[in-house]
């Protein structure tokens, strides 16, 4: 960390390295995430909102950002390589990346499972690493930081 704080053990399960980074860090983290969802929500001043007719998926770039502040990549093809993508394919990319989010989403709570329930997920069994902490407390109502 910037304060000389050693990062968390890469020995440590991933909810426990969450629970060793320092809350300033976590801070951070939720600030990071939550200009990125308001620049979302804000269609980057140029695209309509995701609900009022946007593609699913396609996140809006950061020309607005780029011409005021600094350069910066769109996390949207970044780099281009998709612009001259038929619509066929660019529909066929988009399902995949809908399905593999999905995917990833039922593999981290798998992991979290076998982590804090042993035996729930069998598959796992070899490679979970027990958690006895609450890795759900920030949805409940007593989560604070203060």
């Amino acid at each position: 960390t910037l304060a000389g704080a050693p990062h968390p053990s890469p020995d440590l399960s991933p909810e426990q390295q969450w629970d060793a980074i320092p809350v300033g860090a976590k801070w951070q983290i939720f600030f990071v995430i939550s200009m990125l969802e308001l620049w979302d929500e804000c269609g980057g001043g140029e695209m309509p909102h995701y609900m009022a007719g946007r593609q699913p998926g396609k996140y809006p770039p950061f020309n607005l950002f780029r011409e005021n502040v600094h350069f910066v990549l769109d996390l949207f093809d970044p780099f281009g390589f998709h612009k001259n993508m038929s619509a066929e394919k660019k529909e066929a990319g988009l399902i995949k990346e809908i399905n593999n989010g999905r995917l990833a989403q039922l593999g981290i709570f798998g992991f979290l499972c076998a982590d804090t329930i042993p035996g729930s997920v069998p598959a796992l069994s070899g490679i979970a690493i027990p958690y006895s902490g609450d890795p759900m407390i920030p949805f409940e109502g007593q989560f604070s930081y203060f």
